[in-house]
């Protein structure tokens, strides 16, 4: 599927900015590049100062973790040398004064956290155009994992926006977007959120641990698991691995052996075949050859009487008589 080029869509024609070599947490090569060279076809006049405080996140997040080693060294390179390359934010949709971020949530944080404003390049836009840009300024940068990209798609489906639109906010081939809602289908999303961004584990492992979950009983299982005292303690990848690991073993295990049982009965005359099924729970009495039908009659209308008598006979054990 084509990429819609985000600044094409949200920017229009601009000439450019000085210096664009902040350190923004993603190399500055492929997809990457040509963000970056579409932030220096910006006019200068594009870019303001912005307080960061009025300054929103945006109403569908992409992020499960915050990588503070990743925040603290892009906060030590703004502190040294400023803010290279703006980040794009809309006027707030609902509140009248605020804005709220398309990308460059990290360097609006920044700002916050040193008492500087944020340089930003404001765009009104709508909802769709916000995700789009959103989407593919994402795609753009290597440390979202897979499920943090899942879940943002699953985010803007749920915000009522179409498998159309997610699948080009996120450049996604029919495939990987199939696997992505089989995952957010299978999988609560209070289980994804225990086990967090997992930055290694791929589209893969993830849609086999979705699978797992289609087995009766592993959803409720799972959030036993997530839940246990000691899974908090290990790092997000090693959550995943004791998920899997858990729901793998359970989903191998043997099913407890059934309670069925069958057994036929005939009369002398062989004039009626019947087939009893119990299975502890459906009792099941069928009946076969020419005398079925007028037989099971019989049997119906006597029902009341056949059913009194069962209940005689059951108080009649626990009396002893």
């Amino acid at each position: 599927m084509a990429r819609k080029d985000i600044f094409g869509s949200v920017m229009g024609p601009a000439a450019s900015v000085a210096d664009t070599s902040d350190v923004s947490g993603y190399a500055v090569r492929g997809a990457s590049r040509s963000i970056m060279q579409s932030f220096e076809e910006l006019s200068k006049s594009s870019v303001v100062d912005l307080d960061p405080t009025l300054v929103d996140t945006s109403f569908v997040s992409d992020r499960l973790d915050d990588d503070d080693e990743a925040f603290q060294e892009l906060l030590a390179a703004i502190r040294e040398r400023g803010q290279d390359s703006p980040v794009l934010v809309r006027p707030h949709p609902e509140i009248s004064g605020r804005f709220q971020t398309v990308f460059g949530h990290r360097r609006v944080k920044v700002a916050r956290a040193l008492g500087r404003p944020v340089r930003a390049v404001v765009k009104k836009m709508g909802d769709e155009d916000h995700v789009i840009a959103q989407g593919q300024e994402n795609a753009a940068r290597a440390n979202l994992s897979f499920i943090e990209r899942t879940l943002f798609a699953d985010r803007i489906l749920k915000r009522g926006h179409s498998p159309d639109t997610v699948k080009s906010a996120l450049a996604l081939d029919d495939t990987t977007f199939s696997k992505m809602r089989s995952v957010t289908s299978n999988i609560p999303e209070q289980v994804i959120l225990a086990v967090g961004a997992a930055k290694t584990i791929g589209r893969d492992r993830w849609w086999q641990l979705a699978k797992f979950m289609e087995h009766p009983g592993l959803v409720s299982r799972a959030g036993d698991c997530v839940a246990s005292a000691d899974f908090s303690q290990l790092d997000s990848d090693g959550r995943f691995a004791r998920l899997f690991d858990f729901l793998s073993a359970a989903a191998k295990r043997p099913r407890a052996p059934s309670t069925l049982q069958e057994r036929a009965w005939t009369p002398r005359d062989k004039s009626v075949r019947a087939k009893i099924t119990d299975t502890g729970k459906v009792f099941t009495l069928a009946l076969k050859s020419k005398d079925a039908s007028p037989f099971g009659a019989f049997i119906a209308d006597r029902l009341d009487q056949l059913f009194e008598a069962f209940r005689e006979s059951e108080m009649a054990k626990k009396t002893g008589d």
